[in-house]
């Protein structure tokens, strides 16, 4: 699943002519592109989807879907490590876990 999550933007630069920002999603930090919300400025919230910001969000708002989906589980689903996520679907140990016994 690919989920739209709202985020805080932390810093923001310019990268080879683009606009990009960190932003903290709930304690998960990434780096997102913001030529979508060219105004965009740091300690805003917006929506982030597939690594671009799309809108513009309150804060109530974004700490109450963060707190949902983690309730939900739904971050890690979203930002968790693919391998360890699929390993547990598939009932099988991930690889670290093997080598290390």
């Amino acid at each position: 699943m690919c989920l739209a999550v709202p985020g805080r933007v932390l810093d923001i630069e310019e990268r080879d002519g683009t606009r990009m920002a960190t932003v903290d999603f709930g304690g998960v930090v990434k780096e997102v592109c913001l030529e979508y919300l060219p105004d965009l400025q740091v300690g805003e919230y917006a929506i982030v989807h597939v690594g671009f910001a799309l809108q513009r969000l309150d804060e109530e708002s974004a700490k109450q879907t963060l707190e949902l989906f983690a309730e939900l589980g739904m971050l890690q689903e979203e930002f968790g490590d693919a391998w360890e996520t699929a390993a547990a679907e598939a009932g099988v140990e991930p690889v670290e876990e093997v080598r290390n016994q």
